[in-house]
């Protein structure tokens, strides 16, 4: 009769099977930026005292249970490490029998990384209520503790706390923007009901910013509201946007659009865009040079480079005259806050160069491409316009 496997036996029989990759190979490839993914399977604690750069945490216990939601294409490349090799080389024969076609094992492992003193990270310190209230997003790869650290210290300015700006505003607290600057002048009315969620009847007459920050230091506290009860104009739109990352643009009115688009160009932020009217909703990113410098992205066409001028007031009545269906709002400033946090976490795609249309009554999205106007007025290599204009007078006057 054999003797029974001891554990020395099964990490020798194990390291037979497993791909293993050393240290100064792991430094080496991350360095060269190669195509793949790092997956720290320490205990969580362990790895909130330092982790490899890049790496995602799944602890050794959880691996069958959370890996698949996490890496869910099973050809991926996967490198694992532990604190010395042998968690990681487990970790492989069981990502192996899941199906996972390419994995290696690093050998030794973080203990010895560290004390030949190569790159080490830190995750920020999110207390305990933070990973609770968060624990959705901490367990999506491409946001992690790292994503949520740098939403809590992001800053977002809307522009507007009405039919946009409430859907955006909410579900940006909710996801833990850190500070929400709302700029508007209005007063809670009973027509805003209809559509502005982030207000109520008990709050009618409340400044619309006030009211705005009740209702998300409520939904958040970890976020910081700050209310600008004025209008954007040109002698105060340099201080407004000064501190912020992302400007979120909800208004409905062209003078401040010209106005915002201007700024943007000049100070370098981008700027989520969107509009309604009656039945139909569009979306799009605005990304000047600076700001896509900023974040390593390709700049995009401006408002301007679109609409140089306004068209004639009586081919653009506002929803006051014409009407808006109330979950229009939702809808599109659902997906600006969607823009707003790929921006902040720099992942994804975003609407740079593209116009996203919503037709509620067909139920239909579509995509338009946007071009850059090579001869732009404000964007463009030789600007005309580089300075603050009368934006009230240039938006009265009809089209040439």
């Amino acid at each position: 009769m054999a003797p029974p496997t001891t554990y020395t036996d099964l990490i020798a029989s194990v390291r037979k099977t497993t791909k293993e990759v050393s240290l100064d190979e792991l430094k080496r490839r991350l360095e060269a930026k190669e195509p793949f993914t790092l997956l720290d399977v320490r205990e969580k604690e362990e790895y909130r005292a330092g982790f490899i750069p890049g790496a995602i945490s799944i602890p050794r216990g959880f691996l069958e249970q959370n890996v698949e939601s996490r890496i869910p294409d099973k050809s991926t490349k996967i490198v694992a490490y532990c604190a010395a090799g042998t968690r990681s080389a487990l970790a492989s024969k069981t990502l192996a029998e899941l199906g996972y076609t390419n994995v290696e094992s690093v050998n030794p492992g973080f203990v010895r990384w560290k004390d030949l003193g190569y790159p080490v990270d830190t995750p920020p310190s999110l207390n305990e209520a933070q990973r609770d209230r968060y624990s959705r997003h901490i367990l999506l790869p491409e946001v992690g503790e790292v994503g949520q650290a740098k939403l809590l210290k992001s800053k977002v300015l809307m522009i507007g706390a009405g039919g946009l700006g409430s859907p955006a505003g909410l579900y940006l607290a909710a996801a833990g923007v850190g500070t929400l600057g709302l700029v508007d002048a209005d007063v809670v009315d009973a027509s805003n009901l209809q559509r502005q969620v982030l207000h109520a009847t008990s709050r009618l007459g409340m400044p619309k910013v006030d009211s705005a920050a009740q209702m998300l230091k409520d939904l958040n506290p970890d976020v910081k509201v700050i209310g600008y009860k004025e209008r954007v104009v040109s002698s105060n739109i340099d201080r407004l946007f000064a501190e912020y990352d992302v400007i979120v643009d909800g208004t409905d009115n062209f003078p401040t659009r010209y106005l915002v688009n201007d700024a943007s160009v000049w100070l370098g932020k981008p700027v989520v865009h969107g509009s309604i009217f009656r039945f139909d909703g569009q979306l799009t990113t605005f990304l000047p040079d600076k700001a896509a410098k900023k974040l390593g992205l390709t700049a995009g066409p401006c408002y301007r480079c679109l609409y140089p001028e306004p068209p004639p007031p009586h081919l653009a009545p506002s929803c006051q005259e014409a009407g808006v269906l109330g979950i229009l709002p939702g809808v599109i400033g659902l997906l600006q806050a969607t823009e707003t946090i790929k921006l902040l976490l720099g992942r994804g795609e975003p609407l740079v160069g593209r116009l996203l249309t919503y037709d509620s009554m067909k139920m239909k999205f579509r995509e338009l491409k946007l071009r850059r106007d090579p001869n732009c007025i404000v964007c463009g290599p030789k600007p005309t316009i580089t300075k603050y204009v009368d934006y009230e007078g240039f938006c009265a006057l009809p089209a040439h």
